[in-house]
């Protein structure tokens, strides 16, 4: 008998879940909708039905669950928390281009995510006005060729995989005789939360392209590498991409050594390596998830005893106008 195709991408990202009653009602937790809050102001709730599937039916605390559902807590203004973390709009040097670090440029490709995570720290962007897509890539292409010390390039978002791979093929081609670069890097969430995304199409478009390629993930606990991610992660290493992982250290979802060191085995067993495990950053809406540094600092130390090196991230914090991120 014939194997059914592959499920196509698109069809999944229309079929994600957007009210929160539906998402608690799959899960058997109706009870929990009197707590939601009565708006998301902007900030729906989105989740692919496959990722939601990894959730643990009848527990209100699954860490996967607690990543995306909306919280009366988001409506909490808290001090010291801003509506730009990172420092993203001092840093925007042409449409869609931030250009922080040294030797370094990064594309907001796409203003669109399968997944709302609720940590979110671009949440509030102003994507509509400072995205590379919808007719800028020009402007963007400009910036990175005009500046001989970029020799690094990367595409985020958003999501840039939510782009087709056609959009894709246009922004490589554009700058594939660009002489300074050297490397590009796709910082992603789809292969994790919608693995139909790497698709053949994808693959040979990462396969064809003229620089080494990291693919960096962003996973922050073990239950969220299905076999389905596992398969598409074999996909994108067979195509030649680096897979490397980013957290971000959450309250109640992995501030707690087992799971972490669970999440790094998980890691590497998938082909990934743990790249940064991130402090908070101090968005508006997310204040209820942050670990304070001295239990931050207390976890990795304890990480690193029972992990080898390869497979213990950095901790990391990001600070606006700094320039490299801050070790804790």
């Amino acid at each position: 008998m014939a194997q059914p195709p592959r499920s196509d991408w698109r069809q999944a990202w229309r079929e994600a879940i957007s009210d929160p009653r539906e998402l608690l009602g799959l899960l058997g937790l109706d009870d929990l909708a009197a707590d939601l809050p009565a708006a998301d102001a902007g900030f729906p709730l989105r989740v692919p039905r496959g990722f939601a599937a990894r959730m643990r039916p009848g527990d209100p605390r699954d860490p996967l669950l607690l990543q995306v559902l909306p919280q009366l807590a988001e409506r909490t203004v808290r001090p010291g928390y801003t509506t730009d973390a990172v420092g993203d709009g001092a840093a925007l040097a042409a449409p869609g281009v931030l250009h922080k670090y040294a030797g370094r440029a990064l594309l907001i490709a796409s203003g669109s995510c399968a997944v709302h995570c609720r940590y979110c720290f671009r949440r509030h962007f102003p994507y509509a006005e400072s995205t590379a897509a919808a007719g800028r890539w020009q402007q963007a292409v400009a910036h990175v060729r005009a500046h001989a010390d970029v020799h690094e390039l990367i595409l985020s978002g958003g999501d840039p995989l939510s782009l087709a791979t056609s959009k894709l093929v246009e922004l490589v081609t554009a700058l594939a005789d660009v002489p300074h670069l050297q490397r590009l890097r796709i910082h992603t969430r789809l292969p994790v939360v919608l693995p139909e995304r790497v698709d053949d199409e994808l693959l040979d478009w990462i396969g064809g392209l003229p620089w080494p390629v990291a693919v960096v993930l962003h996973v922050n606990h073990a239950a969220e590498l299905d076999p389905a991610v596992a398969g598409a992660c074999d996909r994108l290493r067979a195509a030649g991409a680096l897979l490397l992982n980013q957290s971000v250290l959450l309250r109640g979802i992995n501030d707690d050594a087992d799971i972490l060191v669970a999440l790094s085995e998980r890691l590497f067993a998938c082909g990934i390596l743990p790249y940064y495990l991130h402090q908070l950053d101090r968005v508006q809406g997310a204040a209820h998830f942050e670990v304070d540094d001295a239990r931050a600092r207390a976890l990795h130390a304890t990480l690193r005893t029972r992990l080898p090196g390869y497979l213990l991230p950095s901790l990391v914090r990001e600070e606006p106008g700094k320039p490299s991120k801050t070790p804790l």
